[in-house]
């Protein structure tokens, strides 16, 4: 039950109840990655069994295509989808444009491609991940494992030219080996502190050679849903200013949340 969440999984869940009202009776879904869009899943797979709500979801993930499948939602390619309504998916910050970074589940590359694939995308998210400028959480850049040293000096050397704060590089590592995504890629955390440039850093990053994609998304974003520990919801939408408020009411959750493990 909700009750028994901690605030930050009541602000997450209260931003997913939000978040799925965008969705309608036979629109194509972008499934997002991560903690919060899990809550957003299972929200739209309740909607799905209890209200008959018919969608067909893409995931950017193979965890988050098997939560679907799980919760009653028809999974397909994006191949075979096409072009999709809706994105719904979370961030790790964003910033007061809806420029975003993303990508510390490991899940960037396929998270940016079937954002970029949809006539909208909206972002769930607790307050916290909003900041006035990106650059506090280090930016994952997905690269090839080939050669990857070669590629962690170029950027190294390429960060030394940008305004950021930092530059320190890490290798992501999963227990003694390194982290791989589901494109069979590796994964550099960038620490930079603070991005001056965004939309320049995201720019000359993805010129280096191995690298395959950069967690910074920029004018992808078109709604930020934000939620509060107490059920406050705030949506703003980036293109027409609108921002709209409302509260989200916990006593009417069930139990379909209450073994989310994320």
């Amino acid at each position: 039950m909700t009750a028994e969440l901690s605030p930050i999984d009541r602000a997450k869940y209260a931003a997913a109840v939000r978040a799925v009202e965008f969705v309608k009776d036979g629109m194509k879904v972008g499934l997002g990655t991560g903690s919060t869009a899990a809550w957003m899943v299972r929200r739209l797979g309740e909607m799905v069994r209890e209200t008959g709500l018919d969608i067909t979801g893409v995931a950017t993930s193979e965890r988050t295509a098997e939560l679907a499948r799980a919760q009653g939602i028809r999974v397909v390619p994006l191949d075979e989808a096409g072009w999709l309504d809706i994105t719904i998916d979370g961030a790790d910050e964003f910033d007061g444009e809806l420029n975003l970074i993303k990508g510390g589940g490991g899940a960037l590359l396929r998270e940016k491609i079937v954002a970029t694939a949809s006539d909208r995308m909206v972002v769930i998210a607790d307050a916290a991940k909003e900041v006035a400028r990106l650059g506090a959480f280090p930016l994952p850049v997905e690269v090839i494992p080939f050669g990857w040293t070669a590629t962690r000096t170029l950027i190294e050397e390429l960060l030394g030219s940008l305004d950021v704060l930092g530059r320190t590089i890490s290798l992501r590592m999963n227990g003694e080996a390194p982290f791989v995504t589901d494109q069979g890629n590796w994964i550099l955390d960038l620490h930079l502190g603070r991005i001056g440039n965004a939309r320049q850093t995201s720019l000359v990053l993805n010129q280096v050679p191995g690298v395959v994609e950069n967690g910074l998304f920029i004018d992808v974003c078109d709604v930020v849903v934000i939620g509060r520990g107490d059920g406050r919801v705030e949506v703003r939408d980036i293109n027409t200013g609108d921002v709209e408020r409302a509260r989200v009411e916990f006593a009417e959750a069930g139990n379909a949340f209450a073994d989310l493990g994320d």
